[in-house]
Protein backbone atom coordinates (compact mmCIF):
# COMPACT_ATOMS: atom_id res chain seq x y z
CA UNK A 1 0.00 0.00 0.00
CA UNK A 2 3.00 2.25 0.50
CA UNK A 3 4.71 1.58 -2.36
CA UNK A 4 1.07 2.16 -4.70
CA UNK A 5 0.56 5.44 -2.19
CA UNK A 6 4.50 6.55 -3.36
CA UNK A 7 3.74 5.90 -6.90
CA UNK A 8 0.55 7.60 -7.13
CA UNK A 9 2.00 10.88 -5.20
CA UNK A 10 4.71 10.85 -8.19
CA UNK A 11 1.88 9.99 -11.33
CA UNK A 12 0.79 12.82 -9.85
CA UNK A 13 3.28 15.37 -9.86
CA UNK A 14 4.84 14.59 -13.04
CA UNK A 15 0.86 14.82 -14.82
CA UNK A 16 1.31 18.79 -13.53
CA UNK A 17 4.14 18.74 -16.24
CA UNK A 18 2.50 16.90 -18.87
CA UNK A 19 -0.13 18.07 -20.78
CA UNK A 20 -1.44 14.93 -22.05
CA UNK A 21 0.28 11.84 -21.24
CA UNK A 22 -2.17 9.53 -22.89
CA UNK A 23 -2.00 11.00 -26.37
CA UNK A 24 1.08 13.58 -26.39
CA UNK A 25 0.72 16.06 -29.24
CA UNK A 26 4.42 18.08 -28.60
CA UNK A 27 7.83 16.41 -28.82
CA UNK A 28 8.29 17.81 -25.45
CA UNK A 29 4.70 15.53 -23.99
CA UNK A 30 6.41 13.00 -25.63
CA UNK A 31 9.59 12.84 -23.51
CA UNK A 32 7.96 13.53 -20.23
CA UNK A 33 5.51 10.59 -21.26
CA UNK A 34 8.53 8.53 -21.34
CA UNK A 35 10.34 9.97 -18.09
CA UNK A 36 7.07 9.42 -16.54
CA UNK A 37 7.02 5.99 -17.47
CA UNK A 38 10.83 5.26 -16.42
CA UNK A 39 9.87 6.46 -12.82
CA UNK A 40 7.32 4.59 -12.19
CA UNK A 41 8.51 1.20 -13.53
CA UNK A 42 11.28 2.39 -11.04
CA UNK A 43 9.20 2.45 -8.32
CA UNK A 44 7.23 -0.79 -8.51
CA UNK A 45 10.06 -2.96 -9.89
CA UNK A 46 13.46 -1.57 -8.37
CA UNK A 47 14.99 -3.98 -6.12
CA UNK A 48 16.04 -1.57 -3.16
CA UNK A 49 13.94 1.98 -1.68
CA UNK A 50 14.36 4.99 -3.82
CA UNK A 51 15.30 8.49 -3.19
CA UNK A 52 12.72 10.00 -5.22
CA UNK A 53 14.48 14.03 -3.92
CA UNK A 54 17.57 12.98 -5.42
CA UNK A 55 16.79 11.19 -8.09
CA UNK A 56 14.15 14.22 -9.53
CA UNK A 57 17.10 17.22 -8.38
CA UNK A 58 19.61 14.90 -10.55
CA UNK A 59 17.71 14.82 -13.59
CA UNK A 60 17.00 18.09 -13.43
CA UNK A 61 20.03 19.11 -13.12
CA UNK A 62 21.69 17.03 -15.51
CA UNK A 63 18.36 18.55 -17.97
CA UNK A 64 19.31 22.08 -17.37
CA UNK A 65 23.53 21.37 -17.77
CA UNK A 66 22.51 20.26 -21.86
CA UNK A 67 20.51 24.00 -21.60
CA UNK A 68 23.09 26.44 -20.58
CA UNK A 69 25.11 27.71 -17.17
CA UNK A 70 23.10 30.16 -16.41
CA UNK A 71 19.46 28.26 -16.27
CA UNK A 72 19.37 26.95 -12.84
CA UNK A 73 16.65 25.05 -10.23
CA UNK A 74 16.51 26.23 -7.21
CA UNK A 75 14.44 24.42 -4.80
CA UNK A 76 12.45 25.79 -1.89
CA UNK A 77 15.84 25.54 0.15
CA UNK A 78 17.76 26.92 -2.45
CA UNK A 79 15.71 29.57 -3.21
CA UNK A 80 17.18 31.68 -0.23
CA UNK A 81 20.38 31.83 -1.99
CA UNK A 82 18.43 33.06 -5.12
CA UNK A 83 17.53 35.89 -3.14
CA UNK A 84 20.36 36.65 -1.41
CA UNK A 85 22.33 37.07 -5.15
CA UNK A 86 19.42 39.47 -6.34
CA UNK A 87 19.09 41.62 -3.06
CA UNK A 88 23.33 41.47 -1.75
CA UNK A 89 21.22 40.54 1.52
CA UNK A 90 21.20 37.28 4.18
CA UNK A 91 21.00 36.44 7.73
CA UNK A 92 24.26 35.67 9.16
CA UNK A 93 27.43 37.02 11.30
CA UNK A 94 29.16 39.19 7.77
CA UNK A 95 32.56 37.44 7.16
CA UNK A 96 34.24 34.85 4.28
CA UNK A 97 35.56 31.84 5.29
CA UNK A 98 37.49 29.69 4.03
CA UNK A 99 38.31 25.69 3.47
CA UNK A 100 41.65 23.92 3.90
CA UNK A 101 43.12 20.49 4.22
CA UNK A 102 44.93 19.50 7.29
CA UNK A 103 45.60 16.06 9.24
CA UNK A 104 43.93 15.03 12.01
CA UNK A 105 45.59 13.65 15.35
CA UNK A 106 45.81 10.32 13.60
CA UNK A 107 47.34 12.08 10.25
CA UNK A 108 44.24 11.86 8.04
CA UNK A 109 43.22 14.46 5.65
CA UNK A 110 40.79 16.48 6.70
CA UNK A 111 39.05 19.66 5.60
CA UNK A 112 38.77 22.39 8.57
CA UNK A 113 37.52 26.46 7.87
CA UNK A 114 38.44 29.30 9.08
CA UNK A 115 37.60 32.79 9.31
CA UNK A 116 39.09 33.99 6.20
CA UNK A 117 37.91 38.14 5.79
CA UNK A 118 35.24 39.46 8.46
CA UNK A 119 33.43 42.83 7.13
CA UNK A 120 34.34 46.28 8.77
CA UNK A 121 31.43 46.63 11.58
CA UNK A 122 29.50 43.67 10.85
CA UNK A 123 28.61 41.11 13.87
CA UNK A 124 31.68 38.82 13.08
CA UNK A 125 34.00 41.54 13.22
CA UNK A 126 32.48 43.79 16.08
CA UNK A 127 32.24 40.21 18.31
CA UNK A 128 35.97 39.69 18.26
CA UNK A 129 36.41 37.09 15.31
CA UNK A 130 39.84 37.51 13.64
CA UNK A 131 41.28 36.31 10.25
CA UNK A 132 43.19 33.11 10.94
CA UNK A 133 40.75 31.91 13.62
CA UNK A 134 40.17 28.38 12.75
CA UNK A 135 36.34 27.24 13.54
CA UNK A 136 35.85 24.19 15.70
CA UNK A 137 31.64 24.28 16.24
CA UNK A 138 28.35 26.45 15.66
CA UNK A 139 25.70 25.75 17.71
CA UNK A 140 27.15 23.13 19.40
CA UNK A 141 28.09 21.30 15.83
CA UNK A 142 31.88 20.25 15.45
CA UNK A 143 32.69 21.59 11.81
CA UNK A 144 36.09 19.28 11.27
CA UNK A 145 35.49 17.34 7.52
CA UNK A 146 32.85 20.27 6.80
CA UNK A 147 33.11 21.79 3.40
CA UNK A 148 32.50 25.68 3.54
CA UNK A 149 29.47 25.79 1.96
CA UNK A 150 27.83 23.82 4.84
CA UNK A 151 30.14 25.51 7.52
CA UNK A 152 28.38 28.91 5.57
CA UNK A 153 24.75 27.56 5.98
CA UNK A 154 25.26 27.01 9.34
CA UNK A 155 26.86 30.46 10.23
CA UNK A 156 23.71 32.00 8.68
CA UNK A 157 20.30 32.24 9.69
CA UNK A 158 17.43 34.41 10.65
CA UNK A 159 18.28 38.22 11.99
CA UNK A 160 18.06 38.31 15.32
CA UNK A 161 18.78 34.71 16.16
CA UNK A 162 22.01 33.89 18.74
CA UNK A 163 24.89 31.63 17.36
CA UNK A 164 27.46 30.14 19.04
CA UNK A 165 31.17 29.95 17.50
CA UNK A 166 34.18 28.32 18.81
CA UNK A 167 37.19 29.09 17.65
CA UNK A 168 41.01 28.10 17.74
CA UNK A 169 43.39 31.31 17.26
CA UNK A 170 46.89 30.50 15.89
CA UNK A 171 49.56 30.37 18.53
CA UNK A 172 46.56 29.43 21.27
CA UNK A 173 45.55 25.90 23.27
CA UNK A 174 42.35 27.13 24.44
CA UNK A 175 39.47 27.08 22.56
CA UNK A 176 37.29 30.50 22.41
CA UNK A 177 33.18 30.72 22.39
CA UNK A 178 31.51 33.39 20.94
CA UNK A 179 28.53 34.24 21.17
CA UNK A 180 26.22 37.00 19.51
CA UNK A 181 23.48 37.76 17.11
CA UNK A 182 23.21 37.54 13.46
CA UNK A 183 22.00 40.04 11.74
CA UNK A 184 20.56 40.85 8.05
CA UNK A 185 23.71 41.28 5.98
CA UNK A 186 23.84 43.87 3.05
CA UNK A 187 27.07 43.77 0.85
CA UNK A 188 28.05 47.24 -0.10
CA UNK A 189 27.79 47.59 -3.92
CA UNK A 190 30.18 50.23 -4.19
CA UNK A 191 33.04 48.26 -2.53
CA UNK A 192 35.50 51.73 -1.88
CA UNK A 193 35.69 55.61 -3.75
CA UNK A 194 38.01 58.36 -3.91
CA UNK A 195 39.28 61.28 -5.51
CA UNK A 196 42.97 61.31 -7.09
CA UNK A 197 44.28 64.56 -7.25
CA UNK A 198 47.12 65.47 -9.52
CA UNK A 199 49.39 68.94 -10.19
CA UNK A 200 48.88 68.77 -13.97
CA UNK A 201 44.92 68.51 -13.28
CA UNK A 202 42.68 71.79 -12.56
CA UNK A 203 40.11 69.25 -10.92
CA UNK A 204 40.52 65.56 -9.22
CA UNK A 205 39.92 62.64 -10.65
CA UNK A 206 36.96 60.14 -9.07
CA UNK A 207 37.09 56.72 -8.82
CA UNK A 208 34.66 54.03 -8.35
CA UNK A 209 35.02 50.57 -7.68
CA UNK A 210 31.53 48.78 -8.19
CA UNK A 211 31.36 45.01 -7.48
CA UNK A 212 27.53 43.48 -8.89
CA UNK A 213 24.13 44.90 -10.09
CA UNK A 214 21.50 43.54 -6.62
CA UNK A 215 18.22 45.59 -5.97
CA UNK A 216 19.59 49.33 -5.43
CA UNK A 217 22.88 49.19 -5.90
CA UNK A 218 22.18 52.25 -8.52
CA UNK A 219 21.49 54.30 -5.47
CA UNK A 220 24.54 53.87 -3.80
CA UNK A 221 26.52 54.30 -7.00
CA UNK A 222 24.38 57.46 -7.32
CA UNK A 223 25.41 58.48 -3.87
CA UNK A 224 28.89 57.74 -4.60
CA UNK A 225 28.68 60.19 -7.10
CA UNK A 226 27.32 62.57 -5.89
CA UNK A 227 29.55 63.08 -3.04
CA UNK A 228 32.50 62.69 -5.48
CA UNK A 229 31.34 65.59 -7.38
CA UNK A 230 29.92 67.94 -4.56
CA UNK A 231 32.78 67.59 -2.09
CA UNK A 232 35.91 66.37 -4.05
CA UNK A 233 34.61 68.68 -7.11
CA UNK A 234 35.57 65.64 -9.72
CA UNK A 235 36.49 66.56 -13.06
CA UNK A 236 36.20 63.12 -14.19
CA UNK A 237 35.55 60.17 -13.26
CA UNK A 238 36.65 56.20 -13.33
CA UNK A 239 34.53 53.76 -13.37
CA UNK A 240 35.80 50.30 -11.99
CA UNK A 241 33.53 47.29 -13.47
CA UNK A 242 36.94 44.59 -13.27
CA UNK A 243 35.71 41.48 -11.97
CA UNK A 244 31.96 42.32 -11.58
CA UNK A 245 29.63 39.88 -13.03
CA UNK A 246 26.97 41.53 -13.36
CA UNK A 247 23.29 41.25 -11.77
CA UNK A 248 20.11 43.07 -12.25
CA UNK A 249 19.80 44.72 -15.72
CA UNK A 250 16.94 47.29 -14.73
CA UNK A 251 20.15 48.49 -12.01
CA UNK A 252 22.46 48.72 -15.10
CA UNK A 253 19.76 50.89 -17.26
CA UNK A 254 19.50 53.44 -14.04
CA UNK A 255 23.43 53.59 -13.82
CA UNK A 256 23.41 54.31 -17.61
CA UNK A 257 20.64 56.57 -17.09
CA UNK A 258 23.10 59.06 -15.07
CA UNK A 259 24.91 59.89 -17.82
CA UNK A 260 22.88 60.32 -20.76
CA UNK A 261 19.53 61.52 -21.67
CA UNK A 262 15.88 60.45 -20.65
CA UNK A 263 14.40 58.13 -23.24
CA UNK A 264 17.96 56.99 -24.46
CA UNK A 265 17.51 53.58 -25.15
CA UNK A 266 20.17 51.55 -23.28
CA UNK A 267 19.65 47.46 -24.02
CA UNK A 268 16.89 45.70 -25.81
CA UNK A 269 15.94 41.54 -25.58
CA UNK A 270 15.12 39.58 -28.34
CA UNK A 271 13.65 35.86 -27.32
CA UNK A 272 12.80 32.90 -29.17
CA UNK A 273 13.17 33.35 -33.12
CA UNK A 274 14.81 36.61 -32.55
CA UNK A 275 10.93 38.19 -31.48
CA UNK A 276 11.32 41.77 -29.88
CA UNK A 277 10.82 41.39 -25.90
CA UNK A 278 11.25 44.48 -24.40
CA UNK A 279 13.29 47.67 -24.96
CA UNK A 280 14.88 49.25 -21.93
CA UNK A 281 15.15 53.22 -22.24
CA UNK A 282 16.48 55.57 -19.77
CA UNK A 283 13.57 57.48 -17.69
CA UNK A 284 14.68 59.80 -15.37
CA UNK A 285 16.09 63.48 -16.20
CA UNK A 286 20.13 62.74 -16.57
CA UNK A 287 22.11 63.82 -13.70
CA UNK A 288 25.65 64.21 -14.89
CA UNK A 289 25.52 65.26 -18.84
CA UNK A 290 28.59 66.26 -19.19
CA UNK A 291 31.16 64.25 -16.85
CA UNK A 292 33.88 62.69 -18.82
CA UNK A 293 34.11 58.87 -18.52
CA UNK A 294 36.59 56.26 -18.30
CA UNK A 295 35.14 52.26 -17.66
CA UNK A 296 37.70 50.11 -16.81
CA UNK A 297 37.26 46.61 -18.06
CA UNK A 298 38.57 42.77 -18.20
CA UNK A 299 38.08 39.30 -18.84
CA UNK A 300 35.86 38.88 -16.20
CA UNK A 301 33.38 41.74 -16.92
CA UNK A 302 30.12 40.61 -17.52
CA UNK A 303 26.14 40.36 -17.90
CA UNK A 304 25.01 43.59 -16.96
CA UNK A 305 28.58 45.31 -16.46
CA UNK A 306 28.75 44.76 -19.71
CA UNK A 307 25.45 46.67 -20.68
CA UNK A 308 26.80 49.31 -18.67
CA UNK A 309 30.32 49.63 -20.05
CA UNK A 310 29.05 48.51 -24.05
CA UNK A 311 25.91 50.88 -23.98
CA UNK A 312 27.95 54.22 -22.73
CA UNK A 313 30.53 53.15 -25.35
CA UNK A 314 27.89 52.83 -27.97
CA UNK A 315 26.64 55.99 -27.01
CA UNK A 316 29.75 57.74 -26.99
CA UNK A 317 29.46 58.84 -23.19
CA UNK A 318 32.61 56.54 -22.40
CA UNK A 319 35.77 55.70 -22.98
CA UNK A 320 36.83 51.87 -21.93
CA UNK A 321 40.16 50.69 -21.08
CA UNK A 322 41.51 47.04 -20.43
CA UNK A 323 40.58 43.91 -22.12
CA UNK A 324 38.18 42.38 -24.14
CA UNK A 325 35.38 42.10 -21.74
CA UNK A 326 33.72 37.87 -20.96
CA UNK A 327 30.39 38.21 -23.29
CA UNK A 328 27.57 37.09 -21.74
CA UNK A 329 24.97 38.49 -23.67
CA UNK A 330 22.43 36.25 -22.23
CA UNK A 331 19.17 37.83 -20.56
CA UNK A 332 17.42 35.59 -16.71
CA UNK A 333 14.25 35.49 -15.80
CA UNK A 334 12.87 34.19 -12.41
CA UNK A 335 9.69 32.20 -12.59
CA UNK A 336 8.10 30.36 -9.92
CA UNK A 337 8.27 26.44 -9.77
CA UNK A 338 5.62 24.09 -7.64
CA UNK A 339 6.55 23.56 -4.77
CA UNK A 340 7.71 26.93 -3.43
CA UNK A 341 10.88 26.66 -6.10
CA UNK A 342 11.80 28.32 -9.08
CA UNK A 343 13.68 28.60 -12.43
CA UNK A 344 16.30 31.22 -13.59
CA UNK A 345 15.68 30.63 -17.12
CA UNK A 346 17.35 32.21 -19.97
CA UNK A 347 14.68 33.94 -21.67
CA UNK A 348 16.25 36.10 -24.82
CA UNK A 349 19.41 37.35 -25.74
CA UNK A 350 20.28 41.05 -25.24
CA UNK A 351 21.38 44.10 -27.69
CA UNK A 352 23.13 47.17 -27.11
CA UNK A 353 22.32 50.34 -28.49
CA UNK A 354 24.58 49.55 -31.97
CA UNK A 355 22.31 46.47 -32.32
CA UNK A 356 25.42 43.97 -31.38
CA UNK A 357 24.70 40.97 -29.20
CA UNK A 358 28.41 40.40 -27.32
CA UNK A 359 27.55 36.70 -26.47
CA UNK A 360 30.83 34.75 -26.64
CA UNK A 361 29.49 31.15 -26.85
CA UNK A 362 26.50 29.69 -28.94
CA UNK A 363 24.89 27.12 -26.38
CA UNK A 364 22.58 26.05 -29.55
CA UNK A 365 25.46 24.35 -30.90
CA UNK A 366 25.12 21.78 -27.76
CA UNK A 367 21.43 20.98 -28.70
CA UNK A 368 23.16 20.31 -32.18
CA UNK A 369 25.84 17.37 -30.90
CA UNK A 370 28.64 19.88 -31.92
CA UNK A 371 31.12 20.88 -29.23
CA UNK A 372 31.06 24.93 -27.74
CA UNK A 373 33.32 27.34 -28.81
CA UNK A 374 33.93 30.81 -27.63
CA UNK A 375 33.70 33.50 -30.58
CA UNK A 376 36.91 35.40 -29.90
CA UNK A 377 35.26 38.70 -31.39
CA UNK A 378 32.47 38.15 -28.58
CA UNK A 379 32.26 40.67 -25.91
CA UNK A 380 33.43 44.45 -25.56
CA UNK A 381 36.71 45.49 -26.94
CA UNK A 382 37.77 48.23 -25.26
CA UNK A 383 38.97 51.27 -26.93
CA UNK A 384 42.00 51.30 -24.85
CA UNK A 385 43.38 47.78 -24.72
CA UNK A 386 45.86 46.99 -21.62
CA UNK A 387 47.89 43.68 -21.85
CA UNK A 388 46.83 41.53 -19.17
CA UNK A 389 50.41 41.32 -17.03
CA UNK A 390 49.08 38.22 -14.83
CA UNK A 391 51.72 35.18 -14.97
CA UNK A 392 52.41 32.50 -12.91
CA UNK A 393 55.35 33.31 -10.73
CA UNK A 394 56.37 32.35 -7.54
CA UNK A 395 53.41 35.02 -5.96
CA UNK A 396 50.94 32.42 -6.94
CA UNK A 397 52.67 29.50 -5.34
CA UNK A 398 52.30 31.66 -2.26
CA UNK A 399 49.14 32.93 -2.55
CA UNK A 400 47.50 28.93 -3.30
CA UNK A 401 49.59 27.36 -0.13
CA UNK A 402 48.24 30.53 2.19
CA UNK A 403 51.55 31.36 2.90
CA UNK A 404 50.66 35.42 2.36
CA UNK A 405 47.63 35.23 4.88
CA UNK A 406 49.47 32.93 7.72
CA UNK A 407 51.87 35.64 7.71
CA UNK A 408 49.84 38.35 8.16
CA UNK A 409 47.67 36.25 11.00
CA UNK A 410 51.30 36.59 12.78
CA UNK A 411 52.26 39.80 11.72
CA UNK A 412 49.03 41.00 13.52
CA UNK A 413 49.27 39.38 16.39
CA UNK A 414 53.14 40.66 16.86
CA UNK A 415 52.07 44.45 15.79
CA UNK A 416 49.13 46.32 17.70
CA UNK A 417 49.03 48.78 15.36
CA UNK A 418 49.78 49.59 11.34
CA UNK A 419 49.93 53.05 9.82
CA UNK A 420 47.62 54.00 7.37
CA UNK A 421 46.93 51.98 4.10
CA UNK A 422 48.60 54.95 2.10
CA UNK A 423 51.32 55.12 4.34
CA UNK A 424 52.37 51.39 4.68
CA UNK A 425 55.68 50.10 3.37
CA UNK A 426 57.10 46.75 3.85
CA UNK A 427 60.47 46.68 4.52
CA UNK A 428 63.71 45.04 3.76
CA UNK A 429 63.45 43.51 7.33
CA UNK A 430 59.84 42.50 6.83
CA UNK A 431 60.77 40.81 3.28
CA UNK A 432 63.42 38.92 5.09
CA UNK A 433 61.37 38.00 8.30
CA UNK A 434 58.37 36.74 5.60
CA UNK A 435 61.38 34.56 4.31
CA UNK A 436 62.62 33.13 7.36
CA UNK A 437 58.74 32.23 7.97
CA UNK A 438 58.58 30.30 4.72
CA UNK A 439 61.68 28.41 6.20
CA UNK A 440 59.82 27.81 9.25
CA UNK A 441 56.74 26.83 7.24
CA UNK A 442 58.90 24.23 5.20
CA UNK A 443 58.05 25.84 2.20
CA UNK A 444 59.23 23.99 -0.99
CA UNK A 445 58.40 26.13 -4.36
CA UNK A 446 57.95 24.15 -7.30
CA UNK A 447 56.95 25.74 -10.52
CA UNK A 448 54.22 24.80 -12.97
CA UNK A 449 56.87 24.38 -15.60
CA UNK A 450 58.40 21.55 -13.10
CA UNK A 451 55.59 19.84 -12.61
CA UNK A 452 54.87 19.16 -16.20
CA UNK A 453 58.60 18.32 -16.32
CA UNK A 454 58.06 15.33 -13.99
CA UNK A 455 55.68 13.95 -16.61
CA UNK A 456 58.16 14.27 -19.49
CA UNK A 457 60.55 12.35 -17.30
CA UNK A 458 58.40 10.01 -16.50
CA UNK A 459 57.95 9.49 -20.55
CA UNK A 460 61.49 9.54 -21.04
CA UNK A 461 62.33 6.54 -18.74
CA UNK A 462 60.19 4.89 -21.28
CA UNK A 463 62.27 5.19 -24.28
CA UNK A 464 65.46 4.43 -25.68
CA UNK A 465 67.25 7.50 -24.41
CA UNK A 466 71.09 7.36 -24.06
CA UNK A 467 72.30 8.06 -20.24
CA UNK A 468 73.95 11.27 -21.21
CA UNK A 469 70.31 12.44 -22.18
CA UNK A 470 69.15 11.36 -19.19
CA UNK A 471 71.77 12.96 -17.02
CA UNK A 472 71.09 16.22 -19.17
CA UNK A 473 67.12 16.11 -18.44
CA UNK A 474 67.50 15.38 -14.88
CA UNK A 475 69.92 18.53 -14.30
CA UNK A 476 67.10 20.44 -16.12
CA UNK A 477 64.63 19.37 -13.40
CA UNK A 478 66.88 20.95 -10.74
CA UNK A 479 67.27 23.85 -12.89
CA UNK A 480 63.39 24.37 -12.63
CA UNK A 481 63.17 24.17 -9.29
CA UNK A 482 64.36 27.46 -7.68
CA UNK A 483 65.35 28.74 -4.46
CA UNK A 484 62.37 31.01 -3.14
CA UNK A 485 64.09 33.25 -1.80
CA UNK A 486 65.62 34.33 -4.96
CA UNK A 487 62.66 34.06 -6.93
CA UNK A 488 60.73 36.63 -3.80
CA UNK A 489 63.75 39.14 -4.53
CA UNK A 490 63.01 38.86 -8.44
CA UNK A 491 59.60 39.80 -7.81
CA UNK A 492 59.81 41.92 -5.00
CA UNK A 493 56.95 44.71 -6.11
CA UNK A 494 54.24 41.76 -6.47
CA UNK A 495 55.19 39.78 -3.50
CA UNK A 496 55.71 43.37 -1.24
CA UNK A 497 51.80 44.05 -2.55
CA UNK A 498 50.33 40.63 -2.05
CA UNK A 499 52.00 40.43 1.02
CA UNK A 500 50.96 43.83 1.85
CA UNK A 501 47.65 43.48 1.13
CA UNK A 502 47.03 40.79 3.47
CA UNK A 503 48.46 42.70 6.62
CA UNK A 504 46.73 46.02 5.69
CA UNK A 505 43.49 43.83 5.44
CA UNK A 506 44.29 43.04 8.94
CA UNK A 507 43.96 46.41 10.42
CA UNK A 508 42.07 48.17 7.65
CA UNK A 509 39.83 45.53 6.78
CA UNK A 510 38.73 45.59 3.24
CA UNK A 511 38.62 49.48 2.18
CA UNK A 512 42.04 49.31 3.40
CA UNK A 513 42.94 46.51 1.22
CA UNK A 514 41.05 47.98 -2.11
CA UNK A 515 43.26 51.61 -1.28
CA UNK A 516 46.39 50.18 -0.36
CA UNK A 517 46.23 47.88 -3.63
CA UNK A 518 45.41 50.74 -5.46
CA UNK A 519 48.73 51.83 -5.33
CA UNK A 520 49.91 49.10 -6.93
CA UNK A 521 47.44 49.00 -9.84
CA UNK A 522 48.91 49.65 -13.68
CA UNK A 523 46.02 49.91 -14.99
CA UNK A 524 44.58 52.65 -12.98
CA UNK A 525 47.53 54.42 -13.05
CA UNK A 526 46.69 53.89 -17.01
CA UNK A 527 43.24 55.05 -16.67
CA UNK A 528 44.71 58.20 -14.86
CA UNK A 529 47.12 58.51 -17.25
CA UNK A 530 44.60 59.04 -20.03
CA UNK A 531 42.75 61.40 -18.09
CA UNK A 532 45.43 63.65 -17.64
CA UNK A 533 46.32 63.27 -21.87
CA UNK A 534 42.44 64.50 -22.57
CA UNK A 535 43.07 67.27 -19.78
CA UNK A 536 46.22 68.75 -21.77
CA UNK A 537 44.86 68.14 -25.31
CA UNK A 538 41.98 69.94 -24.26
CA UNK A 539 43.79 72.88 -23.47
CA UNK A 540 45.95 73.19 -25.86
Amino acid sequence: MKRLRSTLLICAAISVLSISAQQPTTRADKQLEIFSDVMRQLDVNYVDTLNYEKLISTAIEQMLRQVDPYTIYYSEEDSKRLREMTTGQYGGIGAMIQQRDEKDAKGEKIIQCYIANPYEGLPAQRNGLRAGDKIISVDGTKTAGMAVSEVSKRLRGLPGSTITVEILRPGEKKVQKLSFLREEIRLEPVRYYCAYKADSLAQPVGYILFNDFTENSSRDFQAAVDDLVRNEHIGALIIDLRDNGGGLIGEAVNIVNFFVPKGTMVVNTKGKNDEPLYEYKTRNEVRYPDLPLIVMVDKNTASAAEIVAGSLQDLGRATLIGQRTYGKGLVQSIRSIAYNGSLKVTTARYYLPSGRCIQAIDYAERQKGNDLKRDTAGGILPDIVLTDSAKLDISYALYIKNMYFDYATRYHQQHSELVPPLSFELTNEDIEDFCRFLDEQQFEYETETSKYYKELLKMAEHEDLDSTTMQALNDLQQRLRPDFREAIYRNIDRTKELLGREIVLRYYYQKGEIAYHLRFDKELHSALSECRRRYNASNE
